[in-house]
């Protein structure tokens, strides 16, 4: 009898182990879900109280071509231009030619009716003799300079032939060639301008001769008129006298010139003329047609001071450009135009590039912020050219990686961002 509630009892203690099993691992299992619960809760917590993203706008930084110019206004001007004057005082009659009409050499622009007391007064006879002996004095020396002007065209178009002979043997670089060309162009419009002063000093001989025939006419000759013809080939700028009435000698009566002998004149800071150098490269905007291919030709030696319109002084200086551009893409312009210029001071093929708008100043040193895990780095950055959008790094930062573009001043170091 003792082995059946002994069996009984261990076949009772023996199962209740296979009963227990089954409740502990179920109570295991609800704490790692109630652990994992709260886990989730907490980290859910955590976010929720983390401050967001911030939402900025940025930019990639690349490589590519950067040209640095100098942005100004500019006028153009006629290159020769003359302004007939009356040679001897009378009464001139009305002009009937208006600005804007064409001229051949010879041509009448003016015909003055003499006045009996001053034509016939000795000391104006005088006078104009001495007019014509200056005016043939002018007229020598004048041509003399052409002489020069001529043997330097002729000497520069030998050098810039035998530059371009030696570039093509390489022996030079291709710059020689292009300061030979320069240097060529500049003595062929130094000629050009020499030989436009032999036509208007042989119109001042005649003029001279012409006034001192008069001042000896008769007194029956008083029907006579002076004519004043055209010193040169061109079209009449302006009509400085166009009614009738007695002048005096020298007075302004046209301006005239040759409206294809075009040149622009781009007045820029002292500052930025250091870094113009003749024969660089200008582009011509905003004139009312398509931008027009140019060269600087000179910057002039002289200064001047101009008020801006803030009323602050500042030191000027002209650059004349030359035109490269065939005359037909150019010839609605005329004297006295409106032009932007672009004067280029410094061009690369291809540098690390970013724009300007990501860059502040951190002391001393330029700085920019750059997205990494999704946090903003201030990071240190040298830089060189720029061209008022772009600027080249030289280190800092490389190409692909993003910067942040006008950074708030809620953007600090280390803060989470997001692209906007």
């Amino acid at each position: 009898m003792n082995d059946t509630p002994v069996s009984a009892a261990t076949g009772t203690l023996s199962s209740l182990p296979r009963k227990r099993r089954p409740a502990s691992a179920a109570r295991w299992v609800r704490r790692l879900f109630g652990g994992a619960l709260a886990l989730a809760a907490a980290t859910a917590l955590v976010l929720a109280l983390l401050p967001a993203p911030l939402a900025v706008e940025t930019a990639t930084v690349d490589r590519g071509p950067l040209v640095v110019t100098v942005d100004e206004d500019g006028r153009t001007r006629v290159m020769n231009r003359h302004v007939v004057s009356a040679p001897l005082g009378g009464n001139v009659a009305r002009i009937e030619l208006r600005a804007g009409d064409t001229l051949r050499q010879g041509d009448v622009l003016a015909r003055v009716v003499p006045l009996e007391a001053p034509l016939l007064d000795p000391r104006s006879r005088d006078q104009a003799q001495a007019r014509l002996s200056a005016a043939e004095a002018a007229r020598r020396q004048v041509r003399a300079g052409v002489d020069r002007a001529r043997l330097a065209a002729d000497y520069a178009r030998r050098e810039a032939e035998r530059t371009r002979r030696m570039v093509a043997q390489g022996a030079v670089v291709g710059a020689e060639a292009d300061r030979a060309s320069l240097e060529e162009r500049s003595r062929n419009a130094d000629l050009a301008a020499a030989e436009f002063g032999v036509k208007v000093a042989d119109y001042e001989v005649a003029m001279a001769r012409a006034s001192l025939g008069a001042l000896k006419a008769r007194r029956d000759e008083r029907e006579e008129s002076l004519v004043v013809p055209s010193p040169i080939a061109g079209q009449v700028l302006a009509v400085l006298h166009p009614n009738e009435g007695v002048v005096q000698p020298g007075t302004p009566l046209l301006e005239v010139g040759d409206p294809a002998a075009l040149e622009i004149v781009v007045d820029v800071l002292t500052a930025d003329a250091v870094r113009i150098t003749p024969g660089a490269r200008v582009t011509l905007e905003r004139w009312g047609g398509a931008p027009l291919a140019a060269r600087v030709r000179i910057v002039e030696p002289s200064a001047f001071t101009r008020v801006s319109a803030l009323g602050v002084e500042e030191q000027r200086v002209n650059v004349v450009v030359d035109l490269d551009e065939p005359y037909e893409r150019w010839s609605r312009l005329r004297d006295g135009y409106r032009v932007e210029a672009k004067i280029v001071v410094w061009e690369a093929a291809e540098v690390a590039r970013v724009p300007a708008g990501a860059l502040f100043r951190s002391g001393a040193e330029w700085a920019a912020f750059v997205i990494r895990d999704g946090r903003a780095v201030r990071t240190r950055v040298e830089i060189a050219h720029d061209d008022g959008s772009l600027v080249e790094v030289l280190s800092g930062v490389a190409p692909g990686d993003h910067v942040i573009v006008h950074p708030s001043d809620r953007v600090r170091d280390g803060v989470r961002v997001e692209p906007r």
